[in-house]
Order: C-alpha cells, then sequence, then structure tokens
C-alpha cells in the first residue's frame, strides 16, 4: 500500500479496549469500541455505546452515602434527600465524571472518553506480536464505529500503517460512501442485518433497514462480508426469518457463511444503572444457548452459505 496522510491528533471517544478476543474476525484481536450508535436495539448489551458523549452508570448497591458526589457535581444531578436517599437525574448528567473521580467504591463509573490516535496507537502496539503469531489484528466495534467517521477512517489507517489485520463490525447504517471510502483499509467487514422487514426493524431498532440493506449490497460488490445476525425471541428468532435473512445474504455473492449470535440479557443491569427501561423485559425474552440455535443451521447452509453459531470457530 502506498504512503497515506494519518492525522494522528484526530480525536474520537471510546467506551473499552477487549484484548484477546477470538470471535471478532481472524486470529487473536484487540477490540476497540468507539461510542455512539443510531440503532437503539431493545437487545443491546452496550446500551452506554449509544450515546456519543460519555455516560455515568450508577450503582445503588455499592453507594455507601458519604455524599463527595453531590458536592463534586456541578451540573446538580446527584442530590441527597434530607432523609438520607441519593437521587441521581439522568438528564442533568453531562457525563463529566466529576461524580465518578471522587466515589471511594466505584457506585459511579464513566463509560467513555477521548483519546488522540496516537496515543490509542501507542496502546495497542503492547499487543502486536500476538497478532502477528496468531494471524489477528485489530477491530474497531461500538456503538457503530463508522458514526464517528473521520476518527474511525484515521484509525484504520494507522493500524494499517503498522501493518496490522484490521476488522470493523457496523450497524451498517453510515452513508455508503463512507464505506467506499475505507475499503482499502479494511481487511474484514462483518455487519449485521436483524431482520428483513422494515417496519419490524425500525419497531425494534428505531430504524428503518432500507440504508443497511442497500449498504449491504453495495460494499459486497467490493468487499467480502461476513453477515452477523443477533437470534431474538419474539423479533427474528424463526424458520421464516432467518431464512429470508439467509437467502438475502446469498444473493449478495461475496458472503461465505453468516454468524447467528443467541441472544443473552448480560447487559440488563446497566440499563439500571443508566436509569433506563430494558425493553425486553417486555416481552419476557430468555436468553438463548448455542444448542438451540443449530436447528438454524440447515435452513443457513440451504443457502449455499457456512453457519457459525455463537463461540465456534
Amino acid at each position: 500500500m502506498s504512503k497515506i496522510t494519518i492525522d494522528y491528533n484526530a480525536e474520537g471517544d471510546i467506551f473499552d479496549i477487549q484484548r484477546f478476543s477470538l470471535n471478532d474476525g481472524p486470529g487473536i484481536r484487540t477490540i476497540v469500541f468507539l461510542k455512539g450508535c443510531p440503532l437503539s436495539c431493545w437487545w443491546c448489551s452496550n446500551p452506554e455505546s449509544q450515546r456519543r458523549r460519555p455516560v455515568v452508570l450508577y450503582n445503588a448497591a455499592k453507594c455507601v452515602f458519604c455524599k463527595r458526589c453531590e458536592t463534586a457535581c456541578q451540573s446538580h444531578a446527584v442530590k441527597f434527600t434530607p432523609d438520607g436517599q441519593r437521587q441521581f437525574d439522568y438528564q442533568a448528567c453531562t457525563g463529566n465524571g466529576d461524580c465518578a473521580a471522587v466515589c471511594p467504591n466505584d457506585a459511579l463509573v464513566m463509560k467513555g472518553r477521548s483519546i488522540r490516535i496516537g496515543e490509542l496507537i501507542e496502546i495497542l502496539k503492547k499487543d502486536r506480536s500476538t497478532f502477528r503469531h496468531s494471524g489477528g489484528g485489530i477491530t474497531l466495534s461500538g456503538g457503530d464505529p463508522l458514526m464517528q467517521s473521520y476518527f474511525a477512517g484515521e484509525l484504520l489507517k494507522a493500524c494499517k500503517a503498522q501493518g496490522w489485520n484490521t476488522a470493523i463490525e457496523t450497524e451498517g447504517c453510515a452513508e455508503t460512501e463512507t464505506y467506499l471510502n475505507l475499503v482499502p483499509y479494511i481487511d474484514h467487514i462483518l455487519m449485521d442485518i436483524k431482520h428483513m422487514d422494515p417496519e419490524k426493524h425500525r419497531l425494534f431498532t428505531g430504524v428503518s433497514n432500507e440504508l443497511i440493506l442497500n449498504n449491504a449490497r453495495r460494499i459486497s460488490a467490493f468487499s467480502p462480508i461476513v453477515i452477523r445476525v443477533p437470534v431474538i425471541p419474539k423479533f427474528n428468532a424463526s424458520e421464516k426469518d432467518l431464512r429470508d435473512i439467509a437467502a438475502f445474504a446469498a444473493s449478495l455473492g461475496n458472503v461465505r457463511y453468516i454468524h447467528l449470535l443467541p441472544y443473552h440479557s448480560l447487559g440488563e443491569n446497566k440499563y439500571r444503572m443508566m436509569g433506563i427501561e430494558y425493553k425486553m423485559n417486555r416481552l419476557s425474552a430468555k436468553s438463548l444457548s448455542n444448542e438451540e440455535l443449530e436447528k438454524y443451521r440447515p435452513i443457513i447452509e440451504q443457502t449455499g452459505l457456512s453457519c457459525r453459531i455463537g463461540d465456534e470457530s
């Protein structure tokens, strides 16, 4: 690849860096989670990723009522009533982290921070020998990393300059030209296709699926795609819905396999800590096991695609 110009001073917002992942691209990978997502899926296990700005999670069970947070909070989002009860106004919270900084028991935890690409690359270099020996690399996730398209693009360029394999996990909702401009710097595109019905997709995610499906068609003309499907009870966990998704994926012509991801409710407590409703409780949905998804494997394979389920390698 010819020499490219990289803005190492570009600044973006991340909320986590996860090392030694085996399920987000080939080899052993480090995942950088970027803030911001255009979807608000009922089952999202990272609700803190949906907002671009940092958020504060409040774990009431850990609060020791020292009242340091009330003094530190400039927006008066944290208050104690005369009878000693603690109140957290999530709408007033600006996410600057002053309260979390003084909390002695991690009852208040910041999710999200700004970082420059140069600093981030130095952190990621810690795993470069792992990438080299395992055939792994860097995966950008979220949220959806392309909601910070400039930062994500410069980060991908910087990773390629290091000789690292790159991947993105995307909801498919960015502008089509954004994807096409970044294809030269992405080795693996993992795109979610959640449902083929635009209205049902809108009900459960907050947006229609037209742009997502169009992006899948356009991108697959230039790059292979892995289609990932979160299998959600009472949303798409049916033979018909998965058959429709598999038929669409097979029609793209540049998809080798579909990755089925079983629903779990491990993120439910985060909703409580953010003061928002976990909508999946409306459905009384139960977590699914890898074994329960095996019945869908023949449906996928009938289209000529391979099927990967859960943590299969």
